[in-house]
């Protein structure tokens, strides 16, 4: 499963580009607006950070809208997916888009369905949100597997599942179980997947024994 990273801050980016984890970036109006920076100069930096996909997403909702910032946001970088919402205009984007070979993340996908529209219409990526599921009482989870299992069933779908709306680290592990694509975490969720109270306790453990010995490596 690819590894992307869900914030629009670049320190965070290069220093988890730099750890080898990261497969690409999804950013979204909220993301940037935390960054305070300028919209365009924010995904310039970030798509010089990551070689893998960055999601951008339009702030038209209309179809004509959605076009017109695309190209502005297809011209920043080879490796821009552009992000349009789970709308009927949203699709009509997605379809014009990728028809001409643009990477498309159809996102704020919510059932099953709109999964399988999101793929008809030549997404790269759908995005289900779990954790606003689980917030109204929903199985996020569920939804996944219902999504694997529709686009197994159809091979000529080649639209990837992106987790995304992840909250704790048992979404990212079973988004893995259930055959999910590409999972998209916020930074304070990777560092958790990396720490363990047992490698914690290990890890004082032999450094204690080590400063017993009087000894050094170099």
């Amino acid at each position: 499963m690819k590894f992307f990273v869900d914030t629009a801050d670049t320190g965070e980016i290069k220093t988890l580009a730099a750890s080898g984890l990261l497969d690409g970036v999804t950013t979204n109006p909220s993301l940037v607006a935390k960054a305070g920076k300028p919209f365009f100069d924010i995904l310039e930096i970030i798509c010089k950070l990551v070689d893998g996909p960055v999601s951008a997403e339009v702030a038209a909702t209309d179809f004509n809208g959605m076009m017109k910032e695309a190209e502005r946001l297809i011209a920043i970088a080879d490796n821009i997916a552009i992000k349009v919402p789970m709308t009927e205009d949203g699709l009509l984007a997605c379809r014009s888009l990728s028809g001409r070979g643009v990477m498309v993340n159809v996102t704020l996908c919510f059932s099953s369905a709109q999964a399988l529209l999101a793929a008809k219409a030549g997404a790269a990526f759908v995005s289900p949100f779990v954790g606003r599921l689980d917030d109204i009482a929903h199985d996020g989870m569920a939804l996944i597997a219902d999504i694997r299992k529709i686009f197994d069933n159809y091979p000529v779908l080649t639209t990837e599942i992106l987790v995304a709306s992840v909250r704790h680290p048992m979404h990212v592990v079973e988004a893995a179980r259930l055959g999910a694509d590409v999972c998209t975490i916020p930074p304070a969720v990777i560092r958790k997947l990396i720490r363990h109270p047992l490698t914690d306790k290990g890890l004082a453990a032999f450094v204690e024994d080590w400063r017993k010995t009087g000894q050094s490596i170099v």
